[in-house]
């Protein structure tokens, strides 16, 4: 049952992907309807401080693979449709909304548990607001702040109080090619009074004028737990000026995750 389920996420997550994917290249009409550049807040886990413009929408989903074993006991999750959609509202503001549903699996001595969590995540509503634009040697900044509202969660992932997060993020041009975006911030999850301290640094470098990578170290600080860390790396692959692919391969520095897999697509649409 659990195979069949995991099965069928999947292919309707690449389902979304390759029909999203066709449809826009098909389509250019949108991709010319905003010449700004495409920059979006996934794969990695740093946040761009740049805003969407009013009168757009931005989505933005995927799904991702991780799992982490420690004395021979192994955690997998598998989490599906990590949508997040971004409505521009002002020239510095957008409101955004996110969603996804998990599953995850324990496996003892090679032998998996019956007991298999599934359900949605809290949803996350929040905004970001641009602050300043790049000049010089000061970058662009921005800030955002997310709740995570408990209610909206399946049972078996449900808090019992309301999660809070907030970052500012940084962002500097190197050269015509490649640029670094780093955040700090702090959060509030999973019940704890205690705040765990964020940091975000990633390095992005443009390929081609279609084919972006990038680098990332990340990770956060626990006021009553040891220190995380954890690096990534990935592909990006604009199909049209707003549609873009990615991939992202990464892992732990510290204990926590031995392996991350995720794959997605971004478009943005008008709204008027």
């Amino acid at each position: 049952m659990l195979m069949k389920t995991k099965n069928t996420y999947l292919l309707h997550f690449l389902m979304i992907i390759c029909c999203s994917a066709s449809l826009f290249a098909q389509d250019d009409k949108t991709s010319n309807a905003n010449s700004e550049p495409f920059i979006t807040d996934r794969p990695d886990a740093t946040e761009s401080p740049q805003t969407i413009a009013p009168g757009f929408v931005q989505i933005e989903t995927g799904g991702f693979y991780e799992s982490f074993e420690d004395n021979n006991i192994k955690s997998e999750t598998f989490t599906y449709n990590t949508t997040l959609v971004r409505l521009g509202l002002l020239d510095n503001l957008e409101l955004r909304v996110g969603w996804d549903f998990v599953e995850g699996q324990t496996t003892i001595n090679g032998t998996k548990l019956d007991d298999v969590t599934s359900g949605f995540n809290p949803l996350l509503l929040g905004v970001k607001i641009g602050i300043a634009h790049e000049n010089g040697w000061m970058p662009e900044i921005g800030f955002l702040s997310h709740l995570y509202l408990p209610f909206t969660a399946s049972q078996d992932y449900k808090p019992e109080t309301t999660g809070v997060d907030f970052r500012f993020s940084f962002a500097h041009t190197l050269s015509e090619k490649s640029s670094i975006g780093y955040n700090i911030g702090a959060q509030w999850r999973d019940d704890s009074p205690a705040a765990a301290y964020i940091y975000t640094l990633s390095y992005g470098y443009s390929v081609t004028d279609k084919i972006g990578a990038y680098i990332e170290l990340y990770g956060d600080f626990p006021e009553d737990n040891k220190a995380n860390h954890l690096w990534n790396t990935g592909l990006t692959y604009l199909i049209t000026n707003n549609v873009q692919l990615d991939a992202t391969v990464g892992s732990g520095i510290t204990e926590g995750q031995d392996i991350l897999l995720s794959a997605g697509v971004s478009f943005k649409l008008p709204t008027k």
